[in-house]
């Protein structure tokens, strides 16, 4: 029984290291290792290559080593082979910091202070009590109500929106198209923390910026697919949008020309909301192969209906 990894080598050493020691008897290789395909039963990668379950014909699981999937074609992966996201707490973590350093830097109006610092301005601006900085959350997945249990003990009047009803203690849930303008009406700082499916791909469009408050605060951590990204520009030359920090890209790298780059009212950030660390997620995928040994359901999986 093998577990191959599709990942830098770096990292694969520290996987197998850690399997070496901690679980023998899963037999653990790298793609630029000999591997035996008929032996292959788990696949770790962040994105499935084409006729995988050809090249592997005993594959049963392949582990994103991410949090989300929909960087996978699930339609190359036949209904057998089991799809599982990485719950790894590390991602959690990471997240949660970018979340808190984003907003607070927006709360406390740090980007305008370095535009002015740049100006050789000396301009304080009357500090906004955190109570009155209505903080939402799009997403209500394990990432989403983690970086709303940070954040609470800020002071922040704090909302979630999901697909379906959510309660969580401290927090106004809404859920629904229906509820969704509701939501953002009462957002001065909106954080998207959604899966992208068909359903959210686009969802940060000229219409949603617009039922925000006037000169709210935008922080993408989801994916860029969800944000029309000519529709943000708008929003900012408007003053509909204040300011807008930006972990995510349709394209990544963006190219040299990409507006975003200069922009004075974007933060861009490469994609370091959060990684996947062996050290951190070994736990949880040991623990996965053990329940899909023991025949039991492996937290993660996905639901292939949903994407996510």
């Amino acid at each position: 029984m093998t577990l191959l990894f599709k990942i830098d080598e770096a990292r694969g050493q520290a996987w197998k290291t850690l399997f070496r020691q901690h679980a023998p008897d899963i037999d653990v290789r790298l793609e630029s290792d000999d591997v035996d395909p008929a032996q292959v039963r788990y696949f770790a990668s962040w994105v499935a290559p084409q006729a995988l379950h050809h090249t592997y014909p005993g594959l049963q699981v392949v582990f994103a080593t991410s949090a989300g999937v929909d960087q996978f074609d699930l339609s190359e992966l036949p209904p057998h082979i089991d799809v599982v996201r990485m719950l790894d707490p590390g991602i959690a973590q990471g997240i949660i910091e970018y979340a808190c350093f984003a907003v607070l830097s927006l709360h406390r109006d740090i980007p305008l202070y370095l535009r002015q610092q740049d100006q050789h301005q000396w301009q304080p601006r009357p500090l906004v009590p955190a109570r009155q900085r209505r903080v939402g959350v799009m997403g209500l997945g394990n990432l989403g109500v983690a970086v709303l249990n940070s954040l609470q003990p800020f002071g922040f009047p704090l909302s979630g929106w999901a697909r379906s009803a959510k309660q969580i203690d401290g927090v106004q849930c809404f859920a629904g198209q229906d509820q969704l303008k509701a939501f953002l009406n009462q957002c001065d700082v909106l954080i998207c923390l959604l899966p992208l499916t068909d359903d959210t791909r686009g969802i940060i469009n000229a219409e949603l910026l617009n039922a925000l408050p006037h000169g709210a605060k935008l922080i993408n951590l989801g994916r860029g697919g969800h944000l029309v990204e000519a529709d943000l520009l708008d929003a900012l030359a408007s003053g509909q949008v204040d300011e807008a920090i930006l972990d995510v890209l349709n394209d990544e790298p963006p190219g040299r020309d990409h507006p975003y780059w200069q922009h004075p009212k974007i933060w861009l950030t490469p994609h370091i909301g959060a990684m996947t660390s062996p050290q951190t997620a070994f736990e949880v995928l040991l623990a996965n192969i053990r329940r899909h040994q023991r025949g039991e359901f492996m937290p993660g999986t996905i639901d292939r209906r949903e994407g996510y």
